[in-house]
């Protein structure tokens, strides 16, 4: 049994894109711009200055943003280490 991936650091390195380090190691970049294009919940996160805010959980287990009206916007861990694996390997197949 493996356990969940847990999330060491995050921080963002321009709007939309999060560096990770996730407790086993692994360090990766995530870009999420796609869905924050979407809108809906994500609207909050448009702004540079509301996405800059991003905050870890003390587990690991997400990153979340409080919005103005005080509701949580989250990414899990999992998804995060999913996207940023696959986003890492199609980087690599772009530059061959």
């Amino acid at each position: 049994m493996s356990l969940l991936p847990r999330i060491k650091v995050a921080e963002p390195v321009i709007h939309g894109v999060i560096k990770l380090v996730f407790t086993d190691g692994y360090e990766g970049v995530v870009d999420v711009r796609p869905v924050i294009a979407r809108g809906r919940i994500f609207t909050y996160l448009q702004k540079p200055e509301n996405f800059a805010r991003l905050q870890l959980d003390e587990y690991g287990h997400h990153i979340f943003w409080i919005d103005d009206n005080g509701d949580e916007i989250d990414f899990g861990a999992d998804q995060l280490r999913r996207d940023s694996e696959k986003q890492a390997q199609l980087h690599l197949l772009a530059a061959s």
